[in-house]
This record gives structure tokens, sequence and C-alpha cells, in this order.
């Protein structure tokens, strides 16, 4: 009866039914076959609708939206370039720092390729880069940036995490400082692949130009002030985490659409609903995937796990080695969110056993399936990138190769040297 079950879900996942009606099935058949109350999947979906911390999470959603909706992406690439744009190959670090921060604060990669694409991508080539270069930078730059605050996967792992109430005990807070240093070694290990592999490019280097730098930070006056703002609110200790979302999409309310005027007061309706329909379709995500967790911990599927891994591995570095194999190939068959409320509840107690902080575990995470996000079949940047700069999807996988090798090291370094992610508990 079982694999029936399976293979009708497979069949229902092929044909498009939404993620959450999915796992929302196959949790009531294993409850069903389990003897267990329903009662038990409303009792999740309460819990994790009361949870104060997953206020912070549909307000984020809504501050991204309304970024993304304004010209906001404009003025991040018109400031980068003023103050880094006379550097040899100052360009391509404009795209890599422009496309980390607009992915942190929109939350979606593909929203950042479609955004600042139209921008970089000619761009890069007007000042001698190739195509195939240009394409393959701002492909795997839409990925960079999911490990910042105020980065929607980040605080979904968070939330899923500490909703399972395993191993040691952390906050958004660390887990946002935990995601800084990964995120800047991805991005100077791809700045530096760009330099040493155009090393051969002859620039027209300018001077600084002080007209241009004060024109653009004008521009920019009033979203200069926004990351300062939630990293000062959150560290300084003046804003709870679901304060400081509170207090960023209402400045980033003001600012669009009453001092920028970007944003007509008649189109948040339509704004506001967009980001209601993602808000609503995470929380029974959320809901029901915690149900089916409590499913797979009482039919004690992680201690069989725990159990076929041990057979095989039997330290901490091969058992990380086995992680990043099997994230890898599931980011490229699984969105980032599918993967996190599936698989995260079956490696977080293993990953214990091993004496691997769950902070450390959600950075390697997510630094893999950032990777997935240029990997075939389901590379979701592959085909946003295709579709935005009309190429063939051929032709983009090829461009991306060089920068998904690089991300590889990266993530070798991620993994192997926890320092980066935790720093601020060993000091």
């Amino acid at each position: 009866m079982s694999w029936l079950i399976a293979l009708v879900l497979i069949v229902l996942a092929f044909i498009g039914v939404p993620l959450f009606a999915i796992i929302a099935l196959a949790t009531l058949a294993g409850y069903y076959f389990s003897d267990i109350d329903f009662s038990i999947i409303a009792i999740e979906l309460y819990r994790i609708a009361d949870t104060p911390m997953l206020v912070a999470l549909p307000l984020f959603v809504i501050a991204g939206y309304v970024l993304a909706e304004s010209k906001a992406s404009e003025r991040v690439v018109a400031l980068s370039h003023a103050l880094l744009g006379w550097l040899p190959h100052g360009l391509a670090i404009i795209a890599l720092l422009s496309c980390a921060f607009f992915t942190a604060f929109t939350g979606a990669s593909g929203a950042t390729i479609v955004a600042l694409g139209a921008l970089l991508y000619p761009a890069l080539q007007s000042v001698g880069y190739s195509q195939r270069t240009s394409l393959g930078l701002v492909t795997s730059g839409g990925s960079l940036g999911l490990l910042l605050i105020p980065s929607l996967p980040l605080i979904l792992y968070g939330v899923l995490v500490q909703q399972m109430d395993m191993g040691p005990s952390f906050s958004l807070n660390q887990l946002f400082l935990a995601g800084i240093f990964p995120t800047l070694i991805m991005i100077a290990l791809l700045a530096c692949w760009v330099v040493w592999s155009n090393r051969k490019l002859k620039f027209e280097t300018h001077a600084f130009d002080w007209k241009q730098a004060r024109a653009a930070l004008w521009a920019s006056r009033w979203e200069i002030p926004l990351p300062f703002v939630v990293l000062g609110g959150i560290y300084g200790g003046w804003f709870a985490i679901s304060d400081m979302a509170a207090v960023t999409a209402l400045y980033v309310l003001i600012v669009e659409v009453l001092l920028y005027r970007e944003i007509k007061v008649k189109q948040l309706p339509g704004i506001l609903q967009e980001a209601a329909i993602m808000i609503g379709a995470i929380i029974l995500i959320l809901g029901v995937s915690l149900a089916f967790s409590n499913l797979i911990i009482d039919n004690e599927i992680p201690d069989q796990l725990l159990g076929w891994i041990q057979e095989y591995v039997d330290s901490a570095l091969g058992f990380l080695l086995l992680l990043n194999i099997a994230l890898l190939l599931l980011g490229a068959i699984l969105d980032i969110f599918s993967a996190l409320v599936i698989v995260v509840p079956l490696i977080l107690p293993v990953a214990l056993s091993f004496n691997i902080h769950p902070i450390h575990l959600g950075i390697i995470f997510l630094a893999n399936l950032q990777i997935g996000y240029l990997t075939p079949p389901v590379g979701m940047n592959l085909f946003i990138s295709s579709y935005r700069f009309k190429q063939p999807i051929t032709k983009v996988v090829r461009s991306v190769i060089p920068y998904t090798l690089v991300l590889l090291l990266a993530l070798a370094l991620i993994t192997y040297v926890p320092w980066l992610s935790m720093w601020f508990l060993t000091e």
C-alpha cells in the first residue's frame, strides 16, 4: 500500500499539484496508517501561526515585493558604479555586490536576475566582457544573498528548526550573523575568478568622479539607510526580529510610495495580494511539514537513517561530505522551499549526532541549495536567465559552469571551516 501512495504522490507532483497539498496528503496517509489523530495537523498549523518570530516573515516579504516593484535596483547599480566603477573590473564587483544586496532584501533570486539583469548584462558587455562571461556572472550572481538578513529561506530554516526543538538553542539574530562571512567568501572568490579569467582585457579606467558619486548618493539617500536600520536595529538590541520586520516594511512603504512616489497607492493592493499568496503558501507548507516531521520522528525514520549512515560513515567529516553530495543532488531536482521542509527534519537529528551545530548545518544547507539554483534540471536561475536574456538554455548552462565550480570551492570552505559560520560563538 505504501508504494502505491508514494506513486500517487509522485504523479501528483509531476502534474503540478501544489507542494503543501502533496505533503498534506502524505501526512494524512501516514497518520491514518499509524493510527494518529488527525487533530495533530490542526494543532501544528495553529502552533506555526502562533510563533512570534513568524510575524517577521510576511513583513519582510511585503518589503521585498515593494522594493522589487520600485526602481531601487537602478539606484543600487548606479550608486555602486559611482563608488567602484573607476576600478578595473569594478563593474563585475558591482554586479556581485548589487545582486547579493537585492536578493537578500527581495528574498527572490529570480527577481534579482529580472530586475538587475536588464542593467548589468548589457553594461558588462559594453566595458569589454564577453557575452558568455556577462551571462554567467549575472545568472550566478542572482543566487547570492540567500545567507544574508533578511533572506526568506534563512528565516524559514530558523523557524523550522526552532519548532522542532532539537539540539542547542539559537536565535535568528545568530543565524543572520552566521551568513556574513560565507557570503563574503562567495563574492570574493567569484570576483577573483572574473578578474583572473579576464586578465587580458584592457579597460579604460577613469578617475573617481566626486560629482557623479554625490549625485548617486543623493538619488539613493532614502534607501542607503535601509541596511543600517535593519542591522543596527537588530544587533544594537533596539528591536526584536519581528519588530525590525515591521519597521523595515513601514520604512520601505514610506520611501517608495510617499518619498520617491514610484509606486502608486492604487498599486499597493495588487502588490500586497501577490505577497499574501506567497505568505499563505509558506505558512501552509510549514504547518503541514511540521505535522509530517512528527510523523517521520514517531516512525523513527531519522534513527533508521542514522543507523544506515553510521554503517558507512564514522566521522563528522565523512558525514559532511555525504551531506554535501546529497544536498547538491537534491538541489538539482527540488526548489529551495521544498528541500527545506522535506529534508531538514530528516537530517537535523543525524547532524546533531555528529555534534554539528544547527547554525552551521543551516549555512551548509542553504549554501548547497544556493548552488542548486544553477544546476539542471530544475535550476531556476538557468530558466529565468534564458527567458530574460533570450538565450538558449544550453548556452546559459555552459556560461555558469566555471562560476558553479568556484561556488563549490566556497562550499568546501564553509563546510570544513566551521569558524566561518560560528565565529560569534567562539569569542
